[in-house]
C-alpha cells in the first residue's frame, strides 16, 4: 500500500495531463512519477534515506513538494511537512522530535536552518531547491516503487501546539488511504482534468486532500499566498475548481469587494475546517457560494476525517435554541465513529454535554516516539478530541468548545464559543475571544477580548444588554478589553493561552 503507486497509475493512463500548475511551470504526471523515481533514487543512494526515515520538508507553497511527497514514499520514507510560517525554534524541534534525516527548503529559509545543523545528530543534509543539489536529483538513476505495509508511516502531521510543543501525529499509508476514500464517499469524486486550488499551506489541510485530486488525474494549482481577488480570478479562469479554507479565508472572501461581482460558475467545491466558523459568516457564506459549502471536522490526529455535511441542506427550524442545524459539524464521516462521552467514558444521551471520541482507520497509530501521549490520547483506541460538543436524535454533531478552555464559574460549566456567537451578532463588534480569569470566590469569571469594527466604540452596558437578552445572565462578561487585533497562530487560531497570558500579567 504505497501512495507512489497510485500516482504511477494515474502516469500510465493520462500521462499529458498536467498534474501540477504552478506560474509558468506545467509538470504533467507522466513527468511528475519520472521525477519522483529520479529523486527517490538519490535519496536512497547519495543522502542514505531508507524505508521509515524522515523526510522534511519546510516551504512555502511550491510545485516542488508534490515531487518530494511522492520520491520519499517511492522508497518508502515518511515525509514531514512543517508549516512555512513557524518560528526557527518551532522548526528545530520538529526537526530534532522527528529526527529527520534530509530537509528540503528554500533559499531565503537555509539561511536560518543551516545554524541549527550542527544541533541535530540525525540531519544529514539541507537541500535548497533551486539550488544545484535539488537539480542533481533529477539526474539520479530512477528507483522502483517500494512495497509498504499499510501500517508503516507515511506523513507526520505535527500538531499547532498552542498549549505546548507540539506533538507529531503518525499518519500511516492507511490512515492516508482511507482519508481518501472517505472524501471519494462524502464530498466529492473528482475526474481527469478538475482543478484543485491550493491557497491554503500544502503542510496540512490543503496538501493532505491533494492526494484525492491527484489518483483521480486532477490538476493542482499552486498558489503562493491567500489574497482574495487572486482566488476568484483563478476560479474564473479554470474548471471544476475545488478549494480548502479555513473559515478565517473565507471571511476574508465574504468581505473582498471582488465578491459581489465574482463569477463563480467554475466552483465546484468549498470544503472548510480548522477552527469554528461562527454563524453569521456561515449564513453570509451559503448566500456566496450557495451549495458549494462542505464544513468538515478532523484534527491531525484523525486528518479531515470525523464528522461533515453540506450546510446548505440544514434545516434552520430544528435546534433553533442554537441557530438550528447550521451550526453543527455534521454526521458521522463514511466508516468513522464517534461519541460524546462523560469523565468516565460513558456516552451520554442525546442532548447532553460531553467530549466528543473516535475511532476509524484514519487514526493516527499514535504520538511520534511519545508512547505516554499516545496512551493519553487514545485509551481503548479511540482518540478523545479535546472537544466539548453535543448531538441530536438524528445524529447532528455539535461542538461546544474545548475541553481546555471551559470556564467553570460557581461550579457551572460556561462554554465561551456560546459568549462568542452571540457577541458576533453585536454590529460593532468584528472579533472576539472569551476566556476564563481566576476569581478568588467564584474559581473563575469570564473576560471578553473584542476587535471593534471601524470608527466604533465599546459600549459595555449595551454590549451586556445584547448578552443578556440572549442567553443566561451569568454568563455575560465581567470585563471588556479592546485590542487591534487577537493573537492567532499560523493556522489562523485564535492563542487563547496568549489572552489568559496578559490577564495573569497584570495580576502580578
Amino acid at each position: 500500500m504505497n501512495m507512489a503507486a497510485l500516482l504511477a497509475d494515474v502516469a500510465r493512463r493520462i500521462p499529458d495531463n498536467i498534474a501540477v500548475l504552478d506560474g509558468d511551470r506545467e509538470i504533467r504526471f507522466s513527468e511528475l512519477f519520472l521525477s519522483a523515481k529520479c529523486m527517490a533514487g538519490a535519496m536512497s543512494n547519495v543522502y542514505g534515506v531508507k524505508p521509515g526515515d524522515r523526510v522534511a520538508i519546510f516551504l512555502d507553497n511550491c510545485s516542488e513538494f508534490f515531487e518530494i511527497i511522492f520520491a520519499a514514499w517511492t522508497i518508502g520514507a515518511c515525509i514531514v511537512p512543517i508549516n512555512a510560517k513557524l518560528h526557527e525554534n518551532e522548526v528545530f524541534h520538529i526537526l530534532e522530535d522527528s529526527g529527520a534525516r534530509i530537509c528540503f527548503t528554500s533559499f531565503e529559509k537555509a539561511a536560518t536552518l543551516h545554524k541549527l545543523l550542527e544541533n541535530l545528530d540525525e540531519l544529514e543534509a539541507l537541500i535548497e531547491i533551486g539550488g544545484d543539489a535539488y537539480a542533481a536529483l533529477y539526474k539520479a538513476s530512477p528507483a522502483t516503487v517500494q512495497h509498504a505495509r499499510p501500517e508503516e508511516p507515511a506523513w507526520l502531521f505535527y500538531t499547532s501546539g498552542t498549549t505546548g510543543k507540539p506533538k507529531g501525529a503518525e499518519l500511516s499509508f492507511r490512515s492516508l488511504l482511507f482519508m481518501t476514500q472517505c472524501y471519494y464517499s462524502d464530498i466529492n469524486l473528482p475526474v481527469a482534468g478538475d482543478t484543485k486550488l491550493h491557497a491554503a499551506p500544502l503542510s496540512h489541510g490543503s496538501g493532505l486532500y491533494s492526494l484525492a485530486h491527484i489518483f483521480k488525474g486532477g490538476c493542482q494549482r499552486v498558489l503562493r499566498g491567500f489574497t482574495p481577488s487572486e482566488i476568484f480570478a483563478e476560479i474564473e479562469r479554470h474548471p471544476n475548481v475545488t478549494m480548502f479554507a479555513a473559515p478565517t479565508m473565507i471571511t476574508r472572501l465574504l468581505n473582498a469587494p471582488e465578491a459581489k461581482k465574482a463569477d463563480l460558475s467554475n466552483l465546484q467545491v468549498l470544503y472548510f475546517g480548522g477552527g469554528p466558523m461562527y454563524q453569521s459568516d456561515l449564513i453570509r457564506a451559503l448566500e456566496l457560494f450557495g451549495e458549494r459549502l462542505f464544513h468538515l471536522f478532523g484534527q491531525g490526529e484523525s486528518p479531515m476525517t470525523i464528522s461533515g455535511f453540506w450546510p446548505q441542506h440544514s434545516d434552520k427550524n430544528l435546534r433553533p435554541e442554537i441557530g438550528g442545524r447550521l451550526t453543527s459539524c455534521g454526521i458521522r464521516r463514511t466508516g468513522v465513529d464517534f461519541r460524546v462521552v462523560d469523565e468516565e467514558g460513558n456516552e451520554v444521551t442525546a442532548g447532553e454535554i460531553g467530549e466528543v471520541i473516535t475511532r476509524s482507520d484514519c487514526l493516527m497509530t499514535g504520538y511520534w516516539r511519545n508512547p505516554e501521549a499516545t496512551k493519553k490520547a487514545m485509551p481503548g483506541g479511540w482518540l478523545w478530541t479535546g472537544d466539548i460538543g453535543t448531538y441530536d436524535d438524528e445524529g447532528y454533531l455539535y461542538l461546544i468548545d474545548r475541553s481546555k478552555d471551559l470556564i467553570i464559574s460557581g461550579g457551572t460549566n460556561i462554554y465561551p464559543r456560546e459568549i462568542e456567537d452571540v457577541l458576533l451578532t453585536h454590529p460593532d463588534i468584528s472579533e472576539c475571544s472569551i476566556v476564563g480569569r481566576p476569581h478568588p470566590v467564584w474559581g473563575e469569571e469570564v473576560v471578553a477580548f473584542l476587535v471593534m469594527k471601524p470608527d466604533r466604540i465599546c459600549d459595555t452596558e449595551a454590549l451586556d444588554q445584547h448578552i443578556m437578552s440572549r442567553i443566561a445572565r451569568f454568563k455575560r462578561p465581567k470585563d471588556y478589553r479592546i485590542l487591534d487585533n487577537l493573537p492567532k497562530n499560523n493556522y489562523g487560531k485564535v492563542v487563547k493561552t496568549e489572552l489568559r497570558a496578559i490577564l495573569r500579567k497584570e495580576e502580578d
